[in-house]
């Protein structure tokens, strides 16, 4: 049976498509197809004209490939989503030049397709949830750094009119995204507010106020406020023009807290439709946040081969630097994989330094690395790769046992 191979080179809003056979007979020389319904139902119709077996690969380049891989996979077609730096470093003319065009690219992938023919896998029903999860991963780290930024803001707003107010409560975030210090500003947003008040006064106010916004009221916190309060010297004078300010900044903090927290639950809703989801939220330091950004980052595990693949794919695999009797001892990490699963780990990382768990093989490494004198970064760098390790073997072991 023939064996035809599509390879398709994706940019924005149009594709290079180079179809070939094996021993280099090029069936369709590269060719644009725009990603418009008339011209992807064209390359569909001259798919289905391919006499024997057909697969199709592109590679994994954001959000462009969506709308072809998903009319090609609707099309009930073999479709296969490659990484794209296994394209880059693949090197089917064995040449030390480097051609660097979308018809070149097209002509790369469908050698790549001939020659990795029963590597490939098809994109799938999983696959698809995974690439959600990925992007609404992607704004959910977004929308954090302006959360961030919108806090950052608020809080040097505060200092000039009731500083230190974000350090007088320690309430966790709620589900909606409001945070008590926040909400407790937009009332109270200038010292005067309080000192205003007498003790009495304040206590009763500030109950009711705790009532009205389903907060715990505590006497001794009333206590605290006010006289903290009194001793505070405020900046900006209390009127209109101030309060307007805060006011408009906690209402932009409070609407990106609410996005936050959305997505976050969105994140944990379809993680959890994806099979490795018990095993990953129940290892420890993960969670039901950092669980499915891990997911989301590190996507099927089966696609890895080993461990050694998973660590480089994350850019924590120590790197080797050896060269007849020289072999350098301490190489830097290659940092060749996500830079957004590198992040998740560490901050994976740096909640199990936090609260130290008792037993726990990825601590305990990272405890020795450190007592032997290695650098933050260093023993960080290493916990994250045993870490990865433990994620493929576990994974592997209860996908595997599910199949059966």
């Amino acid at each position: 049976m023939e064996h035809n191979a599509v390879g398709i080179d994706v940019s924005k809003g149009k594709s290079t498509v180079c179809i070939s056979r094996p021993m280099g007979e090029i069936i369709a020389s590269p060719f644009e197809v725009k990603h418009t319904k008339h011209d992807v139902d064209e390359l569909i119709k001259t798919i289905q004209g391919l006499e024997g077996e057909t697969k199709i690969v592109m590679e994994s380049t954001g959000r462009y490939p969506l709308p072809l891989l998903t009319k090609l996979s609707d099309a009930g077609f073999f479709v296969s989503m490659v990484n794209a730096k296994l394209i880059k470093d693949y090197n089917p003319d064995n040449t030390l030049r480097k051609v660097k065009s979308d018809k070149a690219d097209a002509r790369k992938i469908s050698a790549y397709t001939i020659d990795k023919w029963l590597l490939i896998k098809q994109y799938g029903t999983m696959d698809t949830l995974r690439e959600q999860l990925k992007t609404i991963n992607r704004q959910f780290d977004f929308y954090m750094q302006q959360r961030v930024a919108l806090q950052n803001n608020l809080t040097a707003l505060l200092d000039l009119t009731f500083p230190g107010i974000n350090n007088c409560f320690s309430s966790p975030t709620r589900a909606d995204g409001h945070i008590k210090w926040a909400d407790f500003a937009y009332t109270y947003w200038h010292v005067d507010c309080v000192c205003g008040k007498t003790m009495n006064a304040f206590t009763e106010h500030y109950q009711n106020w705790c009532r009205k916004n389903n907060y715990n009221f505590s006497s001794v916190k009333a206590t605290e406020l006010y006289n903290t309060a009194k001793e505070l010297i405020p900046i900006l004078p209390k009127d209109k023009g101030t309060q307007l300010l805060i006011h408009q900044a906690i209402d932009m903090f409070n609407a990106m807290s609410a996005t936050v927290e959305s997505l976050r639950k969105q994140m944990d809703q379809i993680a959890s439709q994806l099979p490795e989801y018990p095993v990953v939220i129940g290892m420890t330091g993960v969670g039901h946040t950092l669980g499915p950004q891990l997911m989301a980052e590190i996507g099927d595990v089966e696609r890895f081969t080993k461990r050694s693949a998973i660590t480089a794919f994350a850019g924590v695999d120590p790197g080797v630097n050896q060269s007849g009797s020289y072999n350098q001892e301490s190489v830097h990490a290659s940092k060749h994989g996500s830079p957004e699963l590198r992040k998740t780990l560490f901050q994976i990382m740096q909640h199990l330094i936090q609260f130290a768990p008792k037993d726990d093989p990825v601590y305990d490494f990272m405890i020795k690395k450190r007592s032997e004198g290695k650098q933050y970064y260093v023993y960080m760098t290493a916990g994250a790769n045993k870490f990865l390790r433990i994620y493929y073997g576990k994974v592997k072991a209860y996908l595997a046992e599910q199949k059966q």
